[in-house]
This record gives structure tokens, sequence and C-alpha cells, in this order.
């Protein structure tokens, strides 16, 4: 893909961390409305809980996730980070689409019951705690940046990738 430019590449940096961060905190109000649900001792509330886990998921946080995961594939391979090149960002994609896989296909569907059934569930409790320290950790990824090159970015960067480095510890030649 032909690098970003810089206006673009700061859009969708912008776009990124907007749509992760409305993730992770439409995540934390999942949880929130989980552990209401499941400690009440009245039915009507944990209902009310359970349809407002509804609204919240198929409206917002699907297209949320969907946007994180796609903004941040694009700003992956626009960069000279790559997509496969740092151990971090493969990480935060496969750790995107397990969750958006689990968010769409498990979670969303036992949302979905129990909105119908209205009886606690502790599973509603225990997926957006799974998921919430999923984001927090990506979270950490991507400020901290551990681990280094995957096995891939070492071999581009010794063959003398043309890509301009990105930091300081990379050895690659800039231009």
């Amino acid at each position: 893909m032909k690098p970003l430019r810089r206006p673009a590449r700061r859009a969708l940096l912008l776009a990124h961390v907007a749509t992760s961060v409305s993730w992770l905190g439409l995540t934390l109000g999942l949880l929130t409305l989980g552990i209401a649900a499941y400690t009440t001792a009245d039915p009507d509330t944990t209902r009310a809980a359970y349809r407002a886990m509804k609204i919240l998921i198929d409206p917002l946080i699907l297209p949320l996730a969907l946007a994180a995961l796609l903004t941040g594939v694009i700003l992956s391979l626009g960069t000279p980070w790559g997509l496969a090149r740092h151990r971090w960002i493969w990480i935060k994609f496969w750790l995107t689409l397990v969750t958006l896989t689990a968010t769409t296909f498990a979670l969303r569907p036992t949302i979905n019951a129990a909105a119908d059934a209205g009886t606690p569930d502790i599973s509603l409790v225990a997926a957006p705690s799974v998921a919430s320290s999923a984001y927090f950790f990506m979270t950490a990824l991507s400020v901290l940046k551990p681990w280094g090159l995957t096995r891939r970015g070492r071999r581009l960067r010794n063959l003398g990738s043309s890509h301009k480095a990105v930091d300081g510890r990379s050895p690659a030649r800039t231009r």
C-alpha cells in the first residue's frame, strides 16, 4: 500500500483512537449493566438492564468495533509500522479480530436471549469483563509498544526496507 500522507495519517489515527476508546467505554457500560442485572433482586431491573445492553450492542458497539479494526489495518498498512512487522501490532490485530468475533457471535446472541428472558446471567458479567481487560491490554500495547520486531519485520529490516524508520530504535536507514 502507498504510504499515507501526514493529514490522512493523522485523521485515521484520530479516528482509530476515538473508535477504540469508544469501544472500550461502551464495553465498560455493558459490564456495569451486566453487574446491575445480575446483582439486583428486582426482575424489572434485570430485564431493563439487559434491554439497555441490547440497545448498546447492535447500533453502537459493532460498528465501532468494525471501524476500529478497519482504521487500524489501514494505518498499519499505510505507515512504516506495518501490520506484521511489530509484535505489538500483530497481537492487537488478532485480539481485535477475536474480540469482534466473540462480540458478534457469542455476546450479542446471549444479550438478546437475556433481554427476552429477563433472568440473571453471570456470563453477561464475565464476557464484558474479559473484553474490557483485552481492550485495556491493547491500549497498553499501543502506548508501550513492547517486544520489538516480528520475524517478518527483522527480515524486512535486514533487506534494507525502503520505508522510513518510525523510531530511534530502528537500525534501518531513513530517507
